[in-house]
């Protein structure tokens, strides 16, 4: 018994409209991916200084509803007896708006680069997601009349979000092999004791800052009933140890030959460091001058993400994707 012969599919070209479609839609990613994303950190630091600057003058209940400013209307009010308070907490969520509008802009640029592995694509959700549970957070401060917790949470989330937006940057700017370490475990290990620590400081630091007049609350000299100078001097104890292992890593970097990108990153790191050790000791000897609480502040977002630019620095994984690679990631 005889069966015809099978013969093959030929394989499809797409149109040409296609191609020219995906071929423009690749030369836009490409171009504004990095911005975006590199907007994106700009602005989740920004917001820490807007952020700062509504606890610093206690305008955190300066509109006194959420998300509207007064009942019926989302801008301030104005008459004679208004303040500057709901124009410093309309100002900060305004600028929570704009850096929304950037965040949907990533997630449209990084989830939709097939070239990329799902881990990166992943992470380009985070600010978006992170953004919309501020707000919340931040809804939630308000209407819960300025709760110490949700004040420090708040902070302690905007760090976080400055620590993944500088981790997306650095996958943004790198390939998708394996990680190669471009320094021996030595280095390694002071960096993750660098990373313990950074944390460490920024929760003594919110500590700290709940604990002194910046509180937030006009009404209440201080959110945490500690002595604010008993914390400030284990904050700084805190800062001490970090300067001493980011000492020490440098050392062994040095030591065992690292230098180029690493080495560089490194050392803004440590100019970061000493910059807001100074900033520091200078505010506490100063009377806590609302403009340099509200410069440590930025300066705390700045270190974080220099932790994390360090943490990439020290590993390659080859070189970025361009618009001529043809492999989609799984």
């Amino acid at each position: 018994m005889s069966s015809a012969p099978v013969t093959a599919a030929r394989p499809t070209k797409p149109a040409p409209w296609r191609v020219r479609l995906h071929d423009a839609v690749a030369r836009w990613r490409e171009r504004w991916t990095l911005a975006a994303v590199t907007a994106n950190l700009l602005g989740q630091i920004v917001i820490v200084g807007t952020g700062g600057a509504v606890r610093l003058t206690a305008s955190g209940l300066g509109c006194s509803t959420w998300p509207q400013c007064t009942p019926g209307q989302f801008t301030p009010e104005v008459h004679d007896a208004t303040s500057f308070h709901p124009f410093v907490e309309f100002g900060n969520r305004t600028v929570s708006v704009l850096l929304m509008v950037v965040a949907v802009a990533v997630a449209v640029l990084v989830t939709g680069d097939r070239r990329r592995p799902r881990s990166y694509r992943w992470l380009g959700l985070v600010p978006v997601i992170g953004v919309f549970v501020q707000a919340v957070v931040g809804g939630l401060t308000v209407l819960f009349d300025l709760n110490p917790v949700l004040v420090s949470s708040h902070m302690l989330i905007s760090m976080g979000l400055v620590a993944l937006s500088m981790w997306l940057l650095v996958r943004a700017r790198e390939g998708d092999e394996p990680p190669v370490a471009l320094v021996d475990r030595s280095v390694r290990t002071l960096e993750h004791a660098l990373w313990a620590l950074a944390v460490v400081v920024l929760v003594l630091g919110v500590v700290t800052t709940g604990a002194g007049p910046h509180s937030g609350d006009e009404q209440v000299g201080y959110r945490y009933a500690v002595d604010p100078y008993t914390v400030a001097k284990v904050h700084a104890a805190s800062v001490w140890l970090f300067v001493i292992v980011l000492a020490a890593m440098l050392w062994r970097m040095w030591r065992t030959g690292v230098r180029d990108r690493p080495w560089t990153v490194a050392l803004v790191l440590a100019g970061l460091t000493l910059g807001q050790g100074t900033i520091g000791y200078v505010q506490l000897y100063t009377g806590l001058p609302i403009a340099l609480v509200n410069l440590h502040l930025v300066g705390a977002a700045c270190l974080t993400a220099g932790v994390v630019s360090v943490t990439g620095a020290l590993r390659t994984r080859g070189p970025r994707i361009t618009r001529a690679d043809a492999v989609v990631a799984p």
